[in-house]
């Protein structure tokens, strides 16, 4: 584990995942987001917590929160195996450990082999954000962000911190967002609009938006007559962000629209693959505030 992905050439469209199963269903995480693997160790138990949190555990002087993954995917009255594991994982700026039955291997992908979860089979509250076909096998992605803002609300983005900027029109400013969760994108249409901002295009994956960027240069227009800036997530199907930013900084009719790359994953190791794409600045989830801030600055 010790490269966590990031010997992967920025801007490639590739991901490794870490492979894990909870009651022998498979499932994924991005290996960018786990720092290490352990073994469990004896957990201290917290009263009126979470029901997805068993406890909190020591690790090396810090205090963690250990989360149950058979609670939070609702599996009932399964035993624990043998091969049980601790995935230790960071991102959104908070360290938590996911207590998995096992940890098989690493997998190499592209985010186009990745399918969006039917709305049929899904439901409006699904942790699911990609299926991986593999081999005669199917590998769950898990949306981890969601997972932890279920647990922690405050965890999430919060339109309060926006209301603080006060009052402001940006409604003749066009801003392009590429995210993949229902979730976030709902979050992100209300503080974008207490922010001031309306006049907003969501895409639920780099590639869609970037076929609609495709579109208006096809038709003749300049870009910046349609779109000011563009925000763009990380981890999405079909296309992520760093390949988006790549493709929009390679283009010569696109290179000058700014980019913000607004992710879970932006950490002093992962930085670079931001900077080598070309993006104008990264900012962390849930860091909402900041990230309207930098909105103005590039487009005002």
């Amino acid at each position: 584990m010790e490269h966590k992905g990031i010997l992967l050439e920025s801007g490639t469209n590739e991901l490794e995942i870490v492979e894990f199963e909870v009651a022998n269903n498979k499932f994924g995480i991005n290996v960018i987001k786990v720092k290490e693997i352990i073994q469990p160790i004896p957990v201290t138990f917290i009263p009126h917590a979470h029901p997805h949190v068993e406890g909190i555990i020591q690790l090396r002087g810090e205090v963690l929160p250990v989360v149950d993954m058979l609670r939070v995917l609702g599996i009932q009255n399964a035993e624990r195996s043998p091969q049980q594991k601790y995935i230790v994982a960071e991102f959104n700026k908070q360290r938590v450990v996911f207590h998995v039955d096992n940890v098989t291997q690493i997998h190499r992908i592209s985010w186009n082999q990745i399918e969006k979860p039917s709305d049929m089979y899904q439901g409006g509250t699904s942790q699911v954000i990609g299926v991986i076909k593999q081999n005669e096998q199917m590998i769950l992605l898990l949306d981890f962000e969601r997972i932890m803002v279920d647990i922690n609300p405050d965890s999430g983005i919060s339109v309060e911190s926006v209301k603080k900027l006060g009052k402001r029109d940006r409604s003749e400013k066009r801003i392009l967002i590429a995210e993949d969760s229902p979730l976030l994108r709902k979050l992100l249409f209300d503080t974008m609009k207490e922010a001031g901002y309306e006049n907003v295009e969501f895409f639920e994956n780099g590639r869609d938006a970037y076929e609609y960027l495709e579109t208006i240069i096809k038709g003749g227009s300049e870009v910046a007559e349609h779109i000011q800036l563009v925000v763009t997530d990380i981890e999405m199907p079909q296309m992520d962000g760093h390949h988006l930013t790549r493709k929009i900084k390679e283009h010569p009719d696109l290179q000058k629209l700014p980019v913000i790359i607004f992710s879970s994953l932006i950490t002093d190791d992962l930085r670079h693959k931001g900077d080598q794409v070309g993006a104008e600045d990264q900012i962390s989830k849930p860091e909402i505030a900041e990230l309207i801030l930098r909105i103005d600055q590039l487009i005002l």
